[in-house]
């Protein structure tokens, strides 16, 4: 049997429990957003409400939502459309330096976003 290195979880199940829970978290997280912003808030506020501790907690759960929702959306994309019965040899090659720039990316984001909200 074949595994996979670059899927998120152990097996499709699992990958499909993750992205329905990050999926959760994040209509929760910018539902609350949009609720904040319609309510009315001026610069003070919204500064007021990110340094509290709860919102830094649940603005870093919506972070790690959105890499793990978009790491596995991604290689469930790239593992369908960029592969070498469709791509031609290179098909494994390509699939393989996008995943990698795109983990590099999400990777940066995390580390960027926790330095917004922590630093």
């Amino acid at each position: 049997m074949v595994k996979s290195v670059t899927n998120f979880g152990r097996n499709g199940l699992s990958d499909f429990l993750v992205q329905r829970i990050t999926s959760v978290v994040l209509l929760a997280y910018f539902a609350w957003l949009a609720y904040v912003l319609v309510a009315g808030t001026d610069y003070a506020q919204w500064q007021a409400l990110f340094a509290t501790t709860w919102m830094r907690i649940f603005s870093v759960a919506a972070l790690l939502s959105l890499v793990f929702h978009a790491w596995i959306g991604m290689w469930g994309v790239l593992s369908d459309y960029v592969t070498e019965r469709l791509m031609g040899p290179k098909g494994n090659v390509l699939r393989f330096l996008l995943q990698l720039a795109i983990g590099a990316a999400l990777f940066i984001y995390l580390v960027w976003g926790f330095q917004i909200l922590w630093g």
